[in-house]
């Protein structure tokens, strides 16, 4: 196969950052995607819908001119958040979910919820109006194993969650481990997982053998390789409850090198070429569209995008360094070559 064309994707799950750092981080989402759910992770965070029209406009400014990109505003779900707060977001059109972190759990997460048990009433109240329930489904509980978050969370939450509230539409973002996959197989139609490009293409091998190299450093962190395999059958297997997520999260190289590692991976200079190598390798990219640009809007319960763009095999090397801002960044796969390169999306 020398080209594979496909229905223009969407990106489920980024970081745009605010302010100065939007002049790149928007126009690199809207090079590859239709539409992006835009993570509020903020500081301070986005719980409120007039916040959320705010941090729109301001993205707006920067959509490149003949653009259609559109971002997909998320509220951020706190201890103080109530069913009021999420019918208000429904009614805008402008939420398309609301975004759960465990307090402390990552980057701009120290305002998140403190007592999930506590949220039964903003629960059923987004189960009401159709609001998806997007979840960093990590337990920050000091006695858990950094690499066993995930599969702790599950066990203790995420099954009650499912059953409790049957209708309420859930994704569990940037999944990483075997528990995780097979608890999305084996739950209702309501219950998906997003899969990142780092999760695909590493594991914590990747990140710790022969030293620390903090640019793949993310959270939740890389786990093992049989993790990495389920989720590469996972993503490449057509299943329609996996879809395209970047969690793609920029950090200046200073932030990155230092001795208190910012967490996250810039991937938006090259996201589908970077999951096009993990397909190609599986000898599945037969699935990739479903993967990158129906099983998103599907769930969502959105119409796919009509433009197509095209993916060409010709190899070329990814950049070592990005400008970002006044400073600089180290992408995912830095200088790596790689088998495909994208056309931008066309009519």
């Amino acid at each position: 196969m020398q080209e594979l064309t496909l229905l223009q994707p969407d990106d489920w799950h980024v970081h745009l950052r605010d302010e100065d750092a939007l002049a790149m981080t928007v126009p690199a989402a809207a090079h590859s995607f239709g539409r992006s759910i835009v993570m509020p992770n903020l500081v301070p965070p986005i719980t409120k819908l007039d916040q959320a029209r705010s941090y729109y406009n301001r993205i707006m400014e920067h959509r490149p001119a003949g653009s259609d990109w559109q971002p997909l505003m998320v509220l951020y779900l706190t201890d103080m958040t109530t069913p009021e707060d999420i019918r208000e977001a429904k009614d805008s059109g402008l939420i398309f979910g609301c975004k759960y972190y465990p307090a402390g759990a990552t980057t701009n997460s120290d305002s998140g919820v403190t007592n999930l048990h506590g949220l039964g009433d903003v629960f059923a109240a987004m189960q009401e109006v159709g609001l998806v329930l997007q979840l960093h489904g990590e337990v920050t509980d000091s006695a858990v194993d950094i690499f066993d978050r995930e599969a702790v969370f599950i066990e203790r939450y995420l099954g009650a969650i499912a059953e409790q509230f049957p209708q309420l539409k859930i994704i569990l973002e940037h999944v990483t481990t075997e528990q995780g996959i097979n608890f999305v197989r084996n739950s209702s139609a309501n219950v998906a997982a997003t899969i990142t490009p780092q999760h695909l293409l590493y594991n914590r091998n990747d990140m710790l053998v022969g030293g620390m190299r903090p640019h793949l450093f993310c959270l939740p962190i890389l786990k093992r390789d049989h993790h990495q395999r389920a989720l590469i059958d996972a993503a490449t297997s057509g299943d329609k409850k996996f879809f395209l997520g970047t969690d793609s999260a920029p950090h200046a190289r200073h932030a990155k090198e230092a001795e208190c590692c910012s967490a996250g991976c810039f991937s938006h200079h090259a996201p589908l070429e970077l999951y096009a190598e993990v397909f190609e390798q599986e000898d599945a990219m037969q699935h990739l569209e479903a993967f990158a640009s129906l099983n998103g809007p599907e769930f969502y319960q959105l119409p796919p995008n009509t433009k197509k763009v095209t993916l060409q095999q010709q190899e070329w090397n990814l950049p070592a360094t990005i400008n970002y801002g006044s400073d600089e960044l180290v992408p995912l796969a830095a200088g790596q070559l790689v088998r495909w390169r994208c056309v931008p999306a066309g009519v």
